[in-house]
């Protein structure tokens, strides 16, 4: 029952999140936004680790993966989707990124040897359906350079998020996920930081109260409680499961923004969704199939 709660409550987080960050965005330049956001999930994810004893230096054979979940899966992830949120709508927004799992599986056939059946053949192909439909020429804007770009960029966030599913496949853990998150933060924190300061200047914030809770709600919520929240899931639940709910999260991002932000709910968007959702429950299902002892 934990689980399911966990769960229940984490789609509801990063769902929520994609508007709220975009209202976030209106406050702060984006990388600050980022540097901030990773800033506050350090010293949240330091508090809840230290009294539990497992705030220590990783070995060694996990430097790779952490390595890796920082710069990509954190500091870049968080960058390009910060800078589309600034000129693409937050719903479309989690539509494109949660296309994540449409990549990796062409991705393990290419590098990890692993089959590209023809279930995930037909997945993939729903998905890459629904990414047509959300650029259909017929709606899709293309003279509008910062749009065009605003949309790859999530694409390109889909691509990286997927890389490091990759290489988290391939990775033999020696500690366990959730004690690699204040690592993983830091690692990601330092660059960010860094390109924050080199390209933006000193942060800007205009000091508001909505700057103030979504910072709090990003840095607190959906970064140290998603992450935890997270592992805790996959470690509880049958993978099919997590993947499949997981599903829920541009959906509800959609929904929210249109309540939080008046965004349409646009056909286009719609379709593009139950596609890619789509796409993603049958390379999920493709998946799980395979793995029976008896498939």
């Amino acid at each position: 029952m934990r689980a399911f709660v966990l769960l229940a409550l984490l789609v509801l987080v990063w769902g929520g999140n994609w508007p709220i960050m975009k209202i976030g965005l209106a406050h702060i330049q984006p990388l600050w936004f980022c540097t901030l956001r990773l800033a506050l999930g350090l010293v949240s994810m330091v508090l809840i680790l230290g009294p539990m004893g497992k705030l220590r230096l990783p070995p060694r054979g996990d430097w790779p993966v952490m390595a890796s979940l920082g710069l990509l899966n954190m500091a870049l992830f968080m960058v390009l989707t910060n800078l589309a949120l600034l000129v693409v709508p937050a719903g479309r927004s989690a539509i494109l990124a949660y296309s994540t799992p449409l990549w990796v599986a062409p991705g393990a056939a290419l590098f990890l040897g692993e089959r590209l059946t023809r279930g995930r053949l037909a997945g993939l192909a729903l998905g890459l359906g629904g990414i047509v439909v959300l650029f259909n020429p017929l709606t899709f804007d293309w003279s509008d350079r910062a749009a065009v770009t605003g949309n790859l960029l999530l694409l390109a966030a889909a691509l990286v998020w997927a890389a490091v599913i990759l290489h988290i496949r391939r990775h033999r853990w020696q500690s366990s996920p959730l004690e690699l998150v204040p690592w993983q933060m830091l690692v990601g924190l330092v660059p960010v930081a860094a390109a924050a300061a080199l390209i933006e200047g000193p942060p800007a914030p205009d000091g508001s109260f909505e700057l103030v809770w979504t910072l709090l709600y990003n840095g607190t919520l959906a970064t140290a409680f998603a992450y935890w929240a997270a592992v805790t899931v996959n470690r509880l639940l049958p993978a099919l499961t997590v993947s499949l709910s997981f599903l829920s999260v541009p959906a509800f991002g959609l929904v929210i923004s249109s309540l939080l932000l008046g965004e349409r709910l646009s056909f286009t968007n719609m379709a593009g969704l139950a596609l890619i959702a789509g796409g993603v429950g049958v390379v999920a299902l493709a998946g799980a199939r395979e793995r029976r002892p008896d498939g």
